[in-house]
């Protein structure tokens, strides 16, 4: 019997740059009141991730940063995991080198060098506010997550994600859309979260439905004794799953909750 779903957020559950479903949300209400725990695993801020635990009338954890954060919803952290100040410094480096935009998510600001396009188009759908300021004036302490964008070359992404591992290899480093790579802490993945609620609440592995669509969603599904990839996943996620549902489109989070948990 399914006792957690552990689900992504964007190209999962909510249509890119649109809204949930009503099926989606009426699946959700219906998990829980059947007392099955529902739980945001994303790569978003922990602020963006509260806000659609908010909208979707949810009262379990979120996992946010990728897995580098497990927030109760009532203020307090469960785990974490953040990048010292010298693997930031290495980063910011890197990406001024290379001339790549970056965004620094310290203590749950998110913070840009640069008020661009990219940073404005970025926070516009994600629907949160952004600090424009020098990396050099931000102490770096409490970063969990440093994103590289790049919105017209995905090719690059795709490159970097093959490539960087080498170059940092203390770091977890992950492509979580084609056009995102994501830089955390090696315990910082969607895995080592959803483990940590599995142990927390003393769930088994086959009480366990993890679903996503991406890369980073490898990650998750790792974690699940019942892996779930949606139709517009990845095919390197596709290869992990244990059954591809339908698309975000068609409700595929839907569908495969009526298929491995109200059957």
């Amino acid at each position: 019997m399914i006792k957690l779903v552990a689900t992504d957020i964007d190209g999962t559950i909510l249509i890119p740059e649109h809204d949930f479903t009503s099926e989606v949300k009426i699946c959700i209400k219906e998990l829980q009141n059947k007392g099955i725990k529902v739980v945001l695993v994303t790569g978003r801020m922990n602020k963006s991730a509260m806000k659609i635990r908010e909208k979707l009338g949810l009262n379990t954890p979120v996992i946010s940063y990728q897995g580098s954060m497990v927030n109760d919803g009532n203020g307090n952290i469960l785990y974490e995991r953040r990048l010292s100040e010298a693997q930031t410094e290495k980063i910011i480096e890197w990406a001024k080198k290379e001339g790549v935009h970056i965004n620094l998510y310290n203590d749950d600001i998110l913070y840009s060098e640069n008020d661009n396009e990219i940073v404005q188009r970025y926070s516009k759908n994600q629907y949160i506010d952004y600090t424009v300021k020098s990396f050099d004036e931000i102490k770096k302490d409490k970063v969990n997550k440093i994103l590289a964008i790049d919105y017209k070359n995905p090719e690059k992404i795709d490159y970097l994600e093959k490539t960087l591992q080498e170059f940092f290899p203390e770091l977890y480093i992950v492509k979580s859309t084609p056009n995102f790579l994501e830089f955390s802490h090696p315990e910082g993945s969607k895995y080592c979260a959803v483990k940590f609620l599995q142990k927390y609440w003393g769930l088994n592995n086959d009480e366990i439905l993890t679903i996503g669509d991406q890369n980073n969603d490898i990650a998750l599904l790792k974690a699940g004794g019942i892996k779930v990839a949606m139709g517009n996943a990845t095919e390197k996620l596709k290869l992990e799953a244990d059954y591809i549902t339908d698309t975000v489109q068609n409700d595929g989070f839907v569908k495969a909750v009526n298929k491995f948990v109200f059957s």
